[in-house]
């Protein structure tokens, strides 16, 4: 395949793909109803319902805004060959092909962040103030970037490197040796997340002794559940938004409540969070994502391995050589059709996980005070009620919430 034909389907998927997007986020907003719906009248007040519409349809338009923004500025960079104006650029300061990649993606990185930084602001400051969500100060916000630049140049640049290093050691054969060493980080994250990464930027402290951790104690032992300790995350540092999830592979888990979370809900309604997360453990789904998510990485790599030194690929990004960063670009382009599938399979997983985590929680411990704190967790995090179904097909990874209540009350 050509170049000159190469650069024509990638500007094509991403066209077609902004298009998507906007006509899903149209149908989203269409599905809004002024009218407060009937199954919520018990437990959504007419004042919140609005505030909740009008949350919705403001994220929507900023979110416009920023895909249309994004999607300019990448079409352009595209077809006037900046990508291989740049390659030629960073050509001039080492002749050192792997630093050579490093510094190409350093400068698309933090020129990406800098253009975003402006939406983050607005995102956080403005639209997030504006509903009552936002904690975040500025000196937290400023912190936050700089620990993920740091994160970023460490981790992300790491395993740049190792996947440079291999291509330039094995070639095309580069991809089953770089997927050992993901599958190995994959896990090592899911073990160690709770404990080396997420304290650089939340405070988690033990849940103390009373009858919420009593009662979630009694609870794990009663369906043999191996948690290790419960831990109160300093969420409100950030957004009024609530949330809980437990983290590790093996023997020993950690449960993570949000102090906003704790803040809003009854013992027993966060005890049937709690049963909830505790249902995607005993259903295997943890394991069963971590697999897929393997397999997945393995079927990309193999792909890309086909294409990684195809010169082509960097013609078609404005290249004037054979350039490892610049394939990695277009494949990354020519590869999301088949991602954007992965993803609608993965949703519909996803779905089905989260509906038989609720029917465990059903199951051990008590449907009705799940119902009531997912009916709070909608409340407070003024949540769509009426998404469009196509919407949901390609976006949710969680069932909206009338169809997980009118599911558990069954």
């Amino acid at each position: 395949m050509s170049a000159e034909m190469i650069l024509d389907i990638i500007l094509i998927i991403i066209t077609v793909d902004f298009l998507l997007d906007k006509i899903l986020d149209w149908l989203n907003l269409s599905s809004l109803k002024d009218e407060l719906p009937g199954q919520v009248k018990g437990f959504y007040s007419e004042e919140k319902y609005q505030k909740s519409i009008r949350y919705t349809k403001t994220n929507s338009w900023f979110s416009f805004i920023t895909s249309t923004f994004f999607f300019a500025v990448t079409f352009f960079l595209i077809i006037l060959g900046i990508f291989g104006w740049l390659d030629e650029q960073v050509r001039t300061w080492t002749s050192n092909e792997i630093l050579i990649s490093l510094l190409f993606f350093a400068v698309i990185f933090f020129v990406s962040d800098i253009l975003n930084l402006p939406f983050q602001l607005y995102g956080t400051f403005v639209i997030e103030e504006k509903f009552g969500f936002n904690k975040t100060t500025v000196k937290t916000f400023i912190l936050d970037k700089l620990k993920g630049y740091l994160l970023t140049i460490i981790i992300g640049g790491g395993i740049l490197y190792v996947f440079l290093k291999l291509v330039n050691v094995f070639g095309a054969n580069f991809w089953i040796y770089f997927w050992i060493i993901a599958a190995a980080f994959m896990l090592f994250v899911n073990m160690f997340y709770t404990s080396l990464i997420l304290p650089l930027f939340n405070k988690l402290t033990p849940l103390e002794d009373g009858e919420l951790k009593q009662g979630i104690e009694d609870y794990s032992r009663k369906v043999n559940f191996p948690l290790e300790n419960v831990y109160v995350m300093d969420g409100s540092k950030r957004s009024s938004k609530s949330n809980a999830f437990f983290s590790g592979i093996g023997k020993k888990k950690k449960i993570v409540l949000f102090d906003t979370l704790i803040n809003n809900h009854t013992k027993e309604e966060l005890i049937a969070v709690l049963a909830h997360e505790v249902g995607h453990f005993k259903k295997k789904h943890i394991i069963s994502s971590y697999v897929i998510s393997i397999v997945q990485t393995g079927v990309i790599l193999f792909i890309l391995s086909l294409m990684i030194l195809n010169p082509n690929l960097s013609y078609a990004m404005g290249g004037s050589q054979n350039a490892i960063h610049l394939n990695l670009l277009a494949f990354g382009i020519l590869f999301s059709p088949i991602s954007e599938i992965i993803g609608i399979f993965m949703n519909i997983f996803s779905r089905r996980n989260e509906f038989q985590a609720d029917a465990y929680a059903k199951e051990t411990y008590n449907g009705s005070a799940l119902q009531e704190a997912l009916k709070k967790l909608s409340v407070d995090n003024l949540s769509n009620l009426t998404p469009h179904s196509a919407y949901v097909f390609f976006h949710y990874s969680h069932p909206p919430l009338l169809k997980r209540l009118d599911a558990l009350s069954k």
